[in-house]
C-alpha cells in the first residue's frame, strides 16, 4: 500500500525552476514566477497592470496561469521588475513562448469542454494522480468501449461520431501511463464501479480484465472499497488529488461536476482531500487483494 507522502516545503523566490512540462504547467510556473519577482520588488498589481495597460484583474489571471500570454507584456514586466538583457530573461522568455504552444487536445477542441482543458493539461504533468471514483472506472484506465458507454450514458442523444472523438480522447490520455517519467498512478474504486454493467456484460469483462493488466504496471495501483466495509470518508464523491515534481506547483485537487469543475489548491483544502485518500487506502482491500476480486468478477461475467 502506499503511504502517505509529507508535504513539500514552499520554495523561496527567486531563479527559475527545472523545466516544467506541459503547456498548462508552463503558464502556471510562469505566472508564478511573475507574481514572485513583482512582491519581491514591492511592485502592486495596479503599477504592474498600469505598465502593460492591463486591470489589476488581469495581472491577478496571468500569475495564476489561467490566461496565455503575451510575449510583449512579460517583456515589459520583466523589465518593471528589473530582469533585463541575460540567460535569466532569455530563459523566461522562452519558457514564456513555450506556455503558448498548444498542448495536443487542441485537437479536440470540437468535444473538449473548456472547464477539463486545465485538467488535461495537469494530469500530463503531474507526478502523481491518487483519485477515489464511486460509480465508474475513471477515464485514464477505461477500454474503448467502455468510455463510449460511458459517453453515451452522460450524453444521451450523441451522434456515434461525437461519441467516438470523445472515446479517443480518453484512450489518448492513457499514453501518460507508459510515457518515460510517467506518474505514479494510485486510484481507489468503490464495489459498484466494478460490477456496474456499462455496454454489456462484455464490455465489463473485458474493461476489468484491462484493469487488471494496468495493475501489473509498475507505477499502478488499484484498491476497491467493498460494500461490507460501510460508509466511509469520501462522502462528497469522486476527486483526484494531483501532485508536481515542480517545486513551484502545489498540489491541486481536481472534483469534476455536472457542467464545470473545481480546482482546489490551498493547503488547507488539499491537506483535507490528501487525508481522505489515505483513509480511504486502509479502509479498501489491498492491490493484490483487488486483484484477486476482479479476477473473481471477471469470471462471473
Amino acid at each position: 500500500m502506499m503511504a502517505s507522502l509529507p508535504r513539500r516545503n514552499a520554495p523561496d523566490v527567486g531563479g527559475m525552476s527545472p523545466e516544467p512540462r506541459g503547456p498548462t504547467v508552463k503558464r502556471i510556473v510562469v505566472g508564478t514566477q511573475l507574481r514572485r519577482l513583482r512582491e519581491a520588488g514591492g511592485i502592486t498589481r495596479g503599477a504592474a497592470g498600469y505598465t502593460i495597460r492591463a486591470s489589476e484583474a488581469k495581472i491577478s489571471r496571468m500569475e495564476l496561469g489561467r490566461v496565455s500570454f503575451k510575449e510583449r507584456d512579460v517583456a515589459d514586466l520583466l523589465t518593471l521588475y528589473g530582469i533585463h538583457d541575460g540567460p535569466d530573461r532569455t530563459a523566461f522568455l522562452n519558457l514564456v513562448h513555450q506556455a503558448n504552444t498548444p498542448g495536443w487536445w487542441q485537437e479536440y477542441g470540437d468535444v473538449l469542454p473548456s472547464w477539463f482543458e486545465t485538467y488535461l493539461g495537469l494530469e500530463q504533468a503531474a507526478s502523481m494522480l491518487r483519485t477515489h471514483e464511486a460509480q465508474f472506472v475513471p477515464g485514464l484506465l477505461q477500454t474503448e468501449d467502455y468510455a463510449r458507454a460511458v459517453v453515451r450514458l452522460g450524453l444521451p442523444g450523441t451522434s456515434d461520431d461525437e461519441v467516438q472523438r470523445r472515446a479517443d480522447l480518453r484512450l489518448r490520455r492513457q499514453a501518460v501511463l507508459t510515457q518515460d517519467g510517467a506518474p505514479r498512478v494510485w486510484v481507489i474504486l468503490d464495489e459498484t464501479a466494478l460490477r456496474r454493467p456499462l455496454g454489456s456484460r462484455e464490455v465489463l469483462a473485458a474493461q476489468l480484465r484491462h484493469l487488471l493488466e494496468l495493475s501489473e504496471l509498475p507505477n499502478v495501483s488499484i484498491q476497491v472499497l467493498l460494500h461490507e466495509s460501510g460508509g466511509h470518508a469520501a462522502v462528497g464523491g469522486p476527486f483526484t488529488l494531483l501532485r508536481f515534481a515542480d517545486p513551484d506547483l502545489p498540489d491541486i485537487v481536481y472534483v469534476e461536476q455536472l457542467t464545470s469543475a473545481l480546482y482546489l489548491d490551498k493547503r488547507q483544502d488539499t491537506d483535507r482531500y490528501a487525508m481522505v485518500l489515505s483513509r480511504l487506502a486502509v479502509e479498501a482491500e489491498s492491490p493484490a487483494r483487488t486483484a484477486a476480486i476482479i479476477h473473481d468478477l471477471v469470471h462471473q461475467q
